[in-house]
């Protein structure tokens, strides 16, 4: 497929997945080079930094696009938890989940920067945002959503650890960057 350019008119799907009982298996441990820190009332450039570095190539734009005042206050809600995933210095991977709606544990956000893809960290860090989230004070389920324009195994990962598509939402784009779709190999 060739690059598409930026302004390029572009449809793409958005599934929402559910999980409606913890998994059956145990948090990971994660490698002993890597640690989890989780970020207490972070600023916004923190979270703009993960979010940009994790979602650039795969057009996540919507934080950008929110009033300064409303994204500071879902970054640093108290409900709302960010982790990072650490190694050999730098961030390899984030996820945020929002407790906010009684009962549900939403994986707001949830990536690997390019670097780190493919190198064997990616299920492990889900697989411990799972074991988190449903570690929350009455969590009935968890919720979260990717789209035709992640990773092309962004869905598939979700499934493989439990998560099952409950619908689907047809939406077009315009791209802000050109987008090389050859850089997400299946």
């Amino acid at each position: 497929m060739s690059l598409l350019k930026a302004g390029t008119s572009l449809p793409y799907t958005i599934t929402y997945l559910e999980m409606r009982q913890p998994p059956g298996a145990a948090a990971p441990v994660l490698p002993e080079d890597t640690r989890l820190e989780q970020a207490i009332s972070p600023p916004v450039w923190y979270f703009l930094a993960l979010y940009d570095a994790v979602g650039r190539a795969y057009e996540w734009q919507d934080k950008h696009r929110e009033d300064p005042e409303t994204l500071r206050a879902f970054v640093q809600h108290p409900q709302v938890e960010l982790r990072t995933l650490l190694k050999d210095g730098w961030p390899q991977g984030f996820f945020q989940l929002d407790f906010r709606k009684p009962g549900v544990c939403d994986l707001a956000y949830f990536g690997m920067v390019p670097e780190a893809v493919g190198k064997g960290l990616g299920g492990l860090l889900l697989k411990t945002a799972i074991a988190i989230g449903w570690a929350g004070a009455g969590v009935e389920k968890m919720t979260v959503n990717t789209c035709t324009l992640d990773h092309p195994r962004a869905l598939g990962l979700y499934q493989s650890a439990g998560f099952v598509p409950v619908r689907t939402v047809e939406r077009t784009c315009i791209l802000t960057r050109d987008r090389d779709p050859s850089r997400f190999p299946v």
